[in-house]
């Protein structure tokens, strides 16, 4: 008996121990700030719950990696790698892009999203005419200056007339300035047009009348050929067609995006915004001619929010993956790794995707 009883008591103190050379697991419980930013579909807030495509994805990576965590949210992605790169937040997740310069002073995970850049316009109705664009039309290209060298080819030539016909015995013109300047400039815009009801008396008058036609058929002969290029439908539609167009433009979009280096390196009037809602506004009122961003990101907001009143032209371009941000050297980012792998191996990510991106 007192032998079962030894056995026994060295089994269950045997179970009770560590083998030699092994350590007990125990799961890993790490508390960490997660830095985000409101950003449909990647990240929405609702009743101070967040979700997304984003947030859902970093939850199941939670669970999978054994930590825990709280969000911290900011306005935009530059203060999203402020807050990691401060040791604020110990990861970052949203739509952030993996740049090679991002890339010297954080750690990113393995690529979570493939993306790339599109445009946002004002949503005008095709089928009809509308004034602001047709406005925009003479205020745009070539346009200005067209219409600067018909103001010279009226002013000039209209105070050299008058002042030739003014002393003349049989002025066509009041000899007073006012209003004769203005009958001498409305005989300068028929001559620009290629008509001229009265002509000249004077021989400087006559001279001035021969080369106003001459020259008013090189205008004439541009100008057309300046309408019949510009003047379509899609300039009357609102003229920005894509990234092509935006040079010159007012372009908004959030500080410190790729989107605003890729809008200031192609010559378009940059306006940076804290958060990107305050840009769609922005191009609702007409304070911006177009906002450039995360193709996924506009396609949402103008299927959504945004619809009717705004709508995506062109083609993606500046292609770039999203990854999840680290600071330099962080253990986590192996974990993460794994775990992602594995959520793409199984259908999880797949099955993610569908719900936020996929049509229903």
């Amino acid at each position: 008996m007192f032998r079962w009883l030894a056995v026994f008591l060295a089994l269950f103190l045997g179970f009770g121990l560590p083998v030699h050379g092994q350590e007990a697991q125990q799961p890993m419980t790490t508390s960490l700030t997660v830095a985000t930013r409101v950003l449909p579909p990647f990240i929405t807030k609702e009743s101070e719950v967040y979700s997304g495509f984003s947030a859902e994805l970093w939850v199941e990576l939670a669970k999978r990696t054994g930590v825990t965590f709280s969000w911290k949210e900011t306005a935009n992605v530059k203060e999203i790698l402020a807050a990691v790169e401060s040791g604020q937040a110990e990861v970052g997740i949203a739509a952030i892009s993996v740049t090679s310069e991002r890339e010297q002073k954080f750690d990113f995970s393995q690529p979570m999203f493939e993306s790339g850049l599109q445009v946002l316009v004002p949503a005008i109705n095709d089928g009809g005419f509308s004034v602001g664009a047709f406005l925009r039309f003479f205020t745009t290209g070539a346009m200005p200056y067209l219409l600067a060298l018909l103001g010279l080819l009226i002013l000039i030539p209209g105070h050299f007339v008058w002042w030739a016909e003014r002393s003349h015995a049989k002025p066509i013109f009041s000899t007073n300035y006012i209003p004769g300047i203005f009958q001498a400039m409305g005989w300068a815009l028929s001559a620009a047009a290629g008509q001229q009801n009265d002509s000249p008396q004077s021989r400087l008058g006559r001279l001035m009348s021969i080369g106003a036609i001459f020259i008013s058929l090189l205008f004439l002969t541009y100008w057309q050929a300046e309408l019949t290029s510009n003047f379509t439908v899609q300039q009357l539609q609102g003229g920005i067609q894509g990234p092509d167009d935006l040079p010159g433009k007012n372009v908004g979009t959030t500080a410190g995006s790729t989107s605003a280096k890729w809008a200031t390196e192609n010559r378009a009037r940059v306006t940076e915004f804290q958060k990107i809602d305050e840009a769609y506004l922005a191009l609702e009122r007409g304070h911006v001619d177009a906002v450039v961003f995360d193709a996924p990101v506009l396609l949402y907001h103008a299927a959504h929010a945004g619809n009717g009143k705004v709508r995506v032209v062109g083609r993606v371009f500046k292609k770039e993956n999203y990854g999840i941000l680290f600071p330099r050297g962080s253990e986590l980012r192996k974990r993460v790794n794994e775990a992602l792998l594995k959520m793409r191996e199984d259908g999880t990510y797949d099955t993610l995707y569908s719900r936020w991106f996929e049509a229903k």
